[in-house]
């Protein structure tokens, strides 16, 4: 579609050069009244779309998600003549994720309201000058020139900037561009440990290093403080980051070695906060990706955010405890001089301050941005705005908004006009804000915040031997030595036949070996191994999972109560387990659970977390999705664990049914394990 457009999009585009943009160009500057454009060829290579993915969890099933890997490494050229000099551009690199969002759908044509286009992260960009120009491909200078131009896109189009276009006629898109953001992800960066040497002395012998580290989510970036020379480094910093689009948005980690030359990268990390916003804590030691060792400890809170105004109280120990969302849109009749003005606007909570972009030559200008900020205490911090004037130190018009007006509004909102001071009598300037809530630290009684640890390591229980032919996840003893087996294939892993109706008297009596997970969270739970089945066969290494044996386990879990206080089964889940050979990964397909108990009267939410011990690290475990409202809920989802087969045989497998609940909620999480 793209090759076959593209000739015409050049032509649309050399017209919207010589009508549209020549003219604004003239109009900025008496010394731009003479810009030409001599030449507009947008070549014969166009962008191609790399890859596409469709998101459908954790969405609004009224829109519809896409990401697209844009690569574009076009031969352009264009070519301007300003007094006689010569500037243009001949060939363009740009390589990014754009996010295509298409909501709200409707029943009607055309079907979709409006489509939300924004890049996910800063796309790469380089450039190809030509002409006077030239002088930016000078070494420094271009690195500049293409970072300057970055901004410039980013401050437009990348999160959390957005460009909306409505396809269904008097479609309200305001609160399509300018969306409340999912939530706040508080990182404390506590610590590091065994990091690599980068310091050196005459060349050979190695010192120790200066570690920083930079957190970034999005365009948004903190640089914490430098440690001296410490390869274990302590920082105990606290970071906050907006969040404003969910899944696709990471935290980035990087460690940096301070030099006065040019700092030495340490090691990265990469987190999703999706799995953040389910978990709501995490506290653990992050091995570093990209370097030989090192690991990083972190403590990150994911802050939902509600109009809930008794939630609201000023943190001691100098936290935030909201975001104020502001929506500038406009002003109206500001005041002018000899010219129209051209005005930006400061936006100051606290100590903080915000600068929209410049509307040129326009007592009535419009702006159109979002900007957010972290309250403390909303009792008594207030919104100081001042319009002011590129070319003139005055103020055009100041106000000030108290927030504690949010709060007497039960949605915690004001969307009006201001009145602005020192300014004309009829000068007025048009905002939107939202207060909203996110929890400092809320401790649930007993114990019930889910906490990650750094765990030690659980003991291995030894492994019978096995023939060479053979791999073994675990090996509860055979009732019948003569059960026969197919051992020709080498990548085949037992598994437990579709059995547990009930078990014997006999096998119900044995204890199965437990290992104690309080690592997993602050409430110890035991967990059990496998239960005792009557029959082991190994699964046949096939390509297809759909046509594997499966099995089907009986949960168990000794400390979960139960509503008559009598033991019963407490439901199964069905697993399918094989070995690839070929990938060198364990394969587990979670088909399903049923006969779930409930822990809650109002339902359950279950999904399945699946360990691969002895490593119960946060980073390795996997989840299925949640399903709602449900006790015989359906998955269908694979997992891959890539280990050798030898590394394999020495593992056990924990699985856990548990239910998604609210984060302050007093309801046990688990429903059972095997």
């Amino acid at each position: 579609v793209l090759i076959q457009a593209w000739p015409y999009f050049g032509t649309i585009m050399e017209k919207t050069f010589k009508e549209v943009l020549e003219p604004k160009i003239r109009a900025k500057s008496v010394h731009l009244k003479t810009c030409t454009f001599t030449k507009i060829h947008f070549g014969e290579k166009c962008p191609r779309i790399n890859g596409i993915k469709a998101y459908t969890k954790e969405i609004d099933r009224r829109q519809i998600v896409l990401d697209l890997q844009i690569c574009y490494a076009g031969d352009c050229e264009i070519h301007m003549d300003i007094s006689k000099f010569n500037l243009g551009v001949k060939g363009v690199q740009l390589y990014g994720t754009l996010r295509v969002i298409l909501e709200p759908l409707l029943t009607d044509a055309p079907f979709i309201g409006a489509v939300t286009l924004f890049f996910m992260q800063k796309p790469h960009l380089e450039i190809n000058w030509a002409g006077m120009s030239n002088l930016l491909d000078v070494p420094g200078i271009n690195v500049m020139s293409d970072t300057l131009i970055q901004d410039y896109i980013a401050s437009r189009l990348v999160l959390p900037n957005r460009i909306t276009v409505p396809l269904k006629k008097n479609m309200n898109i305001a609160q399509l561009r300018f969306p409340i953001p999912r939530g706040v992800i508080r990182v404390h960066l506590l610590e590091a440990e065994n990091l690599v040497q980068k310091d050196n002395f005459l060349g050979a012998i190695r010192g120790k290093s200066d570690p920083y580290a930079l957190l970034r989510v999005g365009v948004l970036q903190y640089r914490s403080k430098t440690v001296s020379r410490d390869l274990n480094p302590v920082w105990n910093e606290t970071f906050e980051f907006v969040v404003h689009e969910l899944p696709g948005q990471d935290l980035e980690v990087e460690l940096y070695d301070e030099d006065p030359d040019k700092d030495d990268f340490m090691g990265s990390l990469l987190i999703s906060l999706v799995d953040i916003m389910n978990d709501r804590t995490v506290d653990e030691w992050f091995p570093l990706s990209k370097t030989t060792s090192g690991h990083l400890h972190l403590k990150l809170e994911w802050l939902s955010l509600v109009n809930d105004q008794e939630k609201l109280h000023e943190d001691k120990k100098g936290l935030s405890t909201a975001i104020l969302i502001v929506y500038l849109d406009s002003a109206f009749n500001l005041p002018k001089t000899e010219r129209e003005p051209s005005s930006f606007v400061l936006l100051t909570v606290g100590s903080k301050t915000h600068k929209s972009k410049t509307c040129n030559f326009s007592k009535d200008p419009t702006w159109g941005q979002a900007f957010t900020f972290f309250v403390h205490s909303a009792d008594s911090q207030s919104l100081h705005v001042e319009v002011k004037d590129k070319d003139r130190d005055s103020a055009l018009g100041t106000s000030v908004v108290c927030l504690s007006h949010l709060l007497k509004d039960p949605n915690m909102t004001l969307d009006q006009r201001f009145q602005l001071d020192h300014s004309s009598s009829d000068s007025f300037i048009k905002m939107k804000l939202v207060l909203r809530q996110g929890p400092v630290h809320v401790t649930e009684k007993g114990g019930n915040q889910q906490k990650f640890v750094s765990p030690p390591k659980p003991e291995v229980s030894k492994v019978p031997p096995v023939s060479k032919d053979t791999a073994v996840l675990e090996s509860p003893p055979k009732k019948d030595s003569s059960e026969d087996l197919d051992t020709n294939d080498s990548s085949a892993v037992p598994v437990a036949s579709e059995t547990i109706a009930g078990l014997n008297e006999t096998e119900s009596e044995q204890k199965p070996e437990h290992h104690l997970s309080s690592a997993l969270h602050t409430r110890a739970v035991v967990v059990p191994t496998l239960p005792i089945v009557e029959e082991l066969r190994l699964a046949p290494s096939v390509t297809s999972l759909g046509s594997l044996p499966s099995s089907c386990f009986e949960l168990s879990s000794s400390n979960l109560d139960l509503h008559n206080g009598t033991e019963m089964p407490l439901g199964e889940i069905q697993l399918t387990v094989r070995y690839a050979s070929i990938r060198q990964s364990l394969v587990v397909l979670v088909n399903g659970c049923r006969n779930l108990v409930p822990n809650s009267n109002r339902g359950v939410d279950p999904y399945v977390r699946i360990y691969l011990l002895p490593d119960r690290r946060w980073t390795s475990r996997k989840k299925t999705s949640v399903k709602k409202k449900t006790l015989n809920p359906q998955y269908d989802e694979k997992f891959e664990f890539f280990e050798s087969l030898e590394d394999v045989k020495k593992r056990t497998l924990d699985v856990a049914v548990k239910n998604s609940r609210p984060f302050i909620s007093q309801e046990k999480k688990e429903l059972g394990k095997v």
